[in-house]
């Protein structure tokens, strides 16, 4: 105890410890661990300098390499979407009476079951059919998807088989059909080759653009069609080139998909039908089709359709038939018929949103790509963009960095991993022949992904597709009404997704008005397929095989995928001008957004830089529009600066005959004048 009190400081703490007196050891070890630093350190001054660097080299490929990447930073915050719960409108696509109890031809009916194996209408077909066989002008609007082809292709063929004179192919077109899109008049013209089997006399027959003109003229025209489906523009280049042709018999005019013709700008082509055929034959049975009443159908339908009889199935108060001039009046009682307008849409379809920060777009589409096309296996999608170039960037990265092909390209490498994934793509710019054998493929294949434009938003019947991707948003409801009418046909089950930008929230709210409703899906759960495929996996020494969701290795494996696209278009200057000519038309088609729609999709919401990684580029490029596009073949001149033509100027009179002219618009033609009576006075 006095011991301890010994220890113990005056003021109560407990006792210090005693410091001990380095050992003669201690000091021998703390030299030789001394010696051994210097000598290294020696070593290594005597090594040279390239030998230093290799042994950095092989230190940093025995670390794991983690590519920094801002991809998950500086985002935008995804805002929650307040929406209220709508009621779809919806159609009765089946009904409970059969083709039995219309006065059909036998065959016909036979013919019928070849094209479709149902016994029973479909609503549309139920509502227009009778009215078609009383020889009745119909304007026929329904969702796609419903059978509208059967409901004027039936009475057409049934009228046809039944005159009492037979037909002759040399008689010429009996009905002519009007159709937007290649693609489509090439479907119309196989349902109606199925149809006419039983009746042989009867000659159907297409022309599109992208074939020979001459070819048309001497295997088909000369020849004789009596069914002639056709694309407006190469129809009014045989009106005016081809002397064969005539509509002295025509009977009937049927403009199907109606508001889409109108869209592409065939409306004056259409006028100039119009006139040929009024020019040979004034009466004629006329049947205009549509999803969609636009101020431009009711216009057409006033020009090309006499007291006609309105069907629409949408509403049920509309499901009886009634006089058109109702509807018309409706429709032209406001400017903005559009906005007012309600979609109806198929009942099994599913339709979702994701909002996705534009850094992160690439990455998210091939995750979904990988999720829905590999892993569940059995899909069939179609993705739309909103131009060529991006299709065809879309498909050449997809199809090198998402399919494979890098990879099985490398020694030591196969692609039985993604040999599921089946890329092929479809747009305005490819060659006629490019484009149906492409059509063919993806219509006869099980699975495959099918890259595109506008080209196959309308009416094409596209089976077992199930699911619809739009990359690119629509510029209307009616536009994506009809991208999302290529899945869910004649009540299959479908589904589509919309992916939007942050910015661009309210296009939500915008689909709510029109009684669309859609539910979101959340990006991060996309992205978390990237776990089920280990080419993303970072590989570090000793890690182990996760199986769980940890959100920060499915930020390190949406990196690396990012890094892969990268390093792909940055592997050589070509790869690197087709993402800034891709990049070049995305921008240049998001200001081509119509006025009512520009609070939601406007050029100073892109932030450029974030948008530029979504093709691949690392950083934005500086001069985008002196890149050619597709579209551009002319180079144009720039426009010479103020200051220079200042500089040019020579007295006050060309100084304000200049300015003069620049402010007019082109409106002046004094200045003209004076030049000329100046040049007529000086030999004088």
């Amino acid at each position: 105890s006095a011991l301890k009190r010994k220890l113990q400081s005056p003021h109560g703490n407990p006792p210090l410890k005693r410091k001990r007196k380095p050992s003669i050891n201690t000091f021998q070890k703390r030299a030789t661990e001394a010696d051994i630093k210097e000598k290294g350190s020696s070593s290594q001054k005597s090594l040279p300098k390239k030998q230093l660097t290799e042994n950095r080299n092989e230190r940093q490929k025995s670390k794991p390499f983690i590519k920094t990447s801002s991809l998950f930073r500086n985002n935008p915050d995804i805002p929650e979407i307040h929406r209220k719960a709508v009621k779809q409108v919806q159609e009765n696509v089946f009904t409970t009476d059969s083709f039995s109890q219309l006065d059909l031809h036998p065959h016909l009916v036979s013919g019928r079951r070849a094209v479709c194996l149902a016994t029973c209408f479909f609503g549309v077909q139920k509502q227009t059919i009778p009215v078609l066989l009383q020889g009745k002008d119909a304007l026929v609007r329904s969702q796609t998807g419903s059978g509208k082809t059967l409901a004027y292709g039936i009475p057409l063929v049934q009228s046809l088989q039944g005159m009492e004179s037979k037909i002759q192919r040399s008689d010429g077109p009996y009905a002519l059909i009007l159709v937007p899109t290649r693609e489509l008049a090439l479907q119309s013209f196989d349902t109606m080759q199925k149809l006419l089997k039983p009746f042989a006399w009867i000659v159907p027959g297409v022309l599109m653009g992208g074939e020979k003109r001459k070819s048309e003229k001497a295997s088909r025209l000369r020849k004789g069609i009596n069914i002639l489906i056709s694309t407006p523009g190469r129809l009014v280049d045989h009106i005016k080139s081809t002397e064969c042709i005539h509509f002295r018999r025509t009977q009937w005019l049927i403009i199907d998909e109606a508001d889409r013709i109108l869209d592409l700008g065939f409306e004056k082509d259409v006028a100039v039908i119009l006139n040929a055929l009024n020019a040979d034959r004034e009466t004629r049975q006329n049947v205009l089709l549509s999803a969609t009443l636009t101020e431009g159908v009711t216009r057409l339908a006033d020009i090309s359709l006499n007291d006609p009889i309105s069907i629409s199935i949408a509403d049920e108060f509309q499901k009886a038939v009634k006089p058109a001039s109702q509807t018309e009046r409706q429709a032209s009682s406001s400017s903005n018929c559009m906005e007012q307008e309600n979609f109806a849409v198929p009942e099994k379809l599913k339709q979702y949103v994701m909002m996705v920060p534009s850094k992160l777009r690439l990455v998210t589409l091939a995750a979904f790509i990988l999720e829905k096309c590999k892993f569940e296996k059995h899909h069939k999608m179609i993705i739309f963009f909103s131009s060529c170039e991006q299709v065809e960037f879309h498909y050449e990265l997809l199809l090198k960095v998402l399919a494979g092909e890098l990879e099985s390209e490398q020694p030591g490498h196969s692609s039985v991993s993604s040999a599921r994934l089946h890329f092929l793509r479809l747009h305005g710019n490819l060659e006629q022949e490019e484009r149906t054998e492409v059509f063919q493929e993806f219509l006869k294949s099980r699975t495959g992904i099918l890259l595109c434009t506008d080209v196959a938003a309308r009416g094409l019947d596209l089976p077992q597709v199930t699911w619809i991707v739009q990359y690119s948003a629509p510029a209307s409801p009616a536009e994506y009404i009809h991208r999302i009418g290529r899945t869910a046909r004649i009540g299959c089950h479908g589904n589509s997704l919309l992916v939007l930008a942050p910015s661009e929230a309210e296009y939500v709210s915008l689909l709510a008005s029109h009684k669309i409703n859609v539910s979101e899906i959340k990006m991060e759960k996309v992205l978390s397929s990237l776990m089920k495929d280990d080419r993303f996996r970072l590989h570090r020494p000793g890690s182990k095989k996760s199986c769980g969701t940890n959100p920060q290795e499915v930020r390190e494996r949406a990196t690396v995928l990012q890094t892969k696209f990268e390093n792909y278009v940055h592997s050589n200057e070509g790869t690197v001008r087709w993402a800034k000519k891709a990049l070049q038309s995305f921008v240049c088609a998001y200001t081509t957004y119509p006025r009512n729609l520009k609070h939601i999709f406007h050029i100073k919401s892109l932030h450029l830089g974030h948008v530029a990684k979504s093709f691949g580029l690392r950083d934005a490029p500086q001069n985008l529009t002196a890149l050619p596009t597709a579209g551009s073949k002319k180079k144009t001149k720039p426009r010479p600066k103020r200051s220079d033509l200042l500089k040019k100027t020579h007295g006050k009179h060309r100084l304000a005959e200049i300015l003069r002219s620049e402010y007019s618009s082109g409106m002046d033609t004094g200045v003209s004048k004076v030049k000329k009576k100046k040049k007529q006075r000086k030999p004088g």
